[in-house]
């Protein structure tokens, strides 16, 4: 009888080394937390996963939390590098497995906040329903509206709505139903209303007479089937710089929570 050939082990990740102050950042970053589930306001900038250069990605940074003989908590679903907000992760194997199951059947709400540019959209609300293709160049990865018989279309829909206008910016609430890469960003802008500081999709760099720092994107809140039962909604507050650019625009008045 041949020997039968056993299972391959899965590699499992290897520990990082973490900074005093990597481990004090990213402690400053729980908004949530449970026996099951670890949520996260993360700063815009950081990668979430596979970023590149020296500095340590939020799935890295999660080693801080590792306890012996239990899994470190693990991303759900993950946000660009230069949007901020709301990130889930789960405690345990069977959270991780639970989640996943219900992001898959697109059980996730996600609620978005972005100010745009030139003004507010027209109509003010509505659903985007654009069909997405990826398209690289070099190093880098963009999406691309197209036809949706293209053959490597990706079939994308977006809501969305105005909450504050002012001159020349709008603050804009958007809740994507499908989780396309960089799906919001090209929509808005495929409307004629990128959001403010994405060069990439030609967001303006100034508004209203102001520079506009970084990518004015934020997940404000996720809901969500909770692995205990019931249904959790969990809110991000509004980075500094991106609130300070909302209020100097004159948007803060009409503003509604997320």
């Amino acid at each position: 009888m041949k020997p039968r050939t056993p299972p391959k082990v899965k590699a499992q990740p290897k520990p990082v080394a973490l900074t005093a102050d990597e481990i004090a950042l990213v402690r400053s970053l729980v908004i949530y937390e449970d026996a099951d589930i670890m949520a996260l306001n993360k700063p815009s900038g950081l990668s979430s996963q596979g970023g590149r250069g020296q500095i340590n990605t939020l799935d890295e940074l999660l080693w801080a939390f590792a306890k012996p003989g239990k899994a470190r908590p693990r991303l759900i679903h993950r946000l660009d590098r230069d949007t901020s907000g709301v990130i889930l992760t789960a405690k345990t194997k069977p959270a991780a497995s639970f989640l996943g199951k219900h992001m898959m059947g697109r059980r996730f709400a996600k609620t978005y906040q972005a100010i745009v540019t030139p003004g507010a959209p027209e109509p003010a609300g509505g659903v985007i329903e654009a069909a997405l293709r990826r398209e690289e160049a070099g190093r880098e990865a963009y999406m691309r509206v197209c036809a949706a018989d293209h053959p490597d279309a990706e079939t994308a829909l977006t809501r969305y709505r105005t909450l504050a206008k002012g001159a020349g910016a709008a603050l804009v609430e958007a809740n994507p139903q499908t989780g396309r890469m960089h799906q919001i960003r090209v929509h808005l802008a495929s409307i004629g209303r990128p959001i403010a500081g994405d060069a990439r999709y030609g967001g303006a760099l100034m508004a209203g007479g102001h520079p506009v720092p970084r990518l004015m994107l934020h997940a404000a809140a996720l809901s969500f089937p909770h692995p205990a039962g019931g249904t959790k909604t969990i809110t991000a507050e509004t980075p500094a710089d991106m609130q300070s650019l909302i209020e100097v625009l004159g948007l803060a008045g009409n503003t509604a929570q997320a």
